[in-house]
């Protein structure tokens, strides 16, 4: 029986994550508050990955592929030092990490994720 496409939090221009597959693909996710610096905006994407994870049945160790966009390289190890305590030990995914010019100017970073679910969820 085929596996039909879920969608998640469906907006106007965009759904938050769709699944597919026992795939889930997650838009780019950014920060809500912009006054933080690097790490405290890069912690606020990776708790909303979580989230979005979470209620698709799977967490960080099962990542695919990761992409990050920083506003400035200059981030770049401080946005590291983040990644590197959420990341599960013996669970990095692939990633590409690029200098991007980000929708809002109050962006440092922007993140998307692709990563397996189970069959059952």
């Amino acid at each position: 029986m085929p596996q039909s496409l879920k969608r998640f939090h469906v907006g106007d221009r965009l759904s938050e994550m769709a699944i597919f597959q026992n795939v889930a693909y997650l838009a780019g996710q950014v920060p809500s508050d912009t006054t933080q610096d690097i790490a405290g905006q890069t912690r606020q994407v990776l708790a909303m990955v979580d989230r979005l994870l979470a209620e698709a049945g799977t967490d960080n160790a099962h990542i695919l592929m990761a992409t990050l966009y920083l506003a400035d390289l200059a981030d770049y190890d401080a946005m590291n030092a983040v990644w590197d305590d959420w990341v599960p030990p013996g669970d990095a995914p692939p990633r590409a990490t690029v200098q991007a010019r980000l929708a809002t100017p109050g962006w440092k970073i922007e993140i998307v994720i692709t990563a397996a679910i189970s069959a059952s969820a």
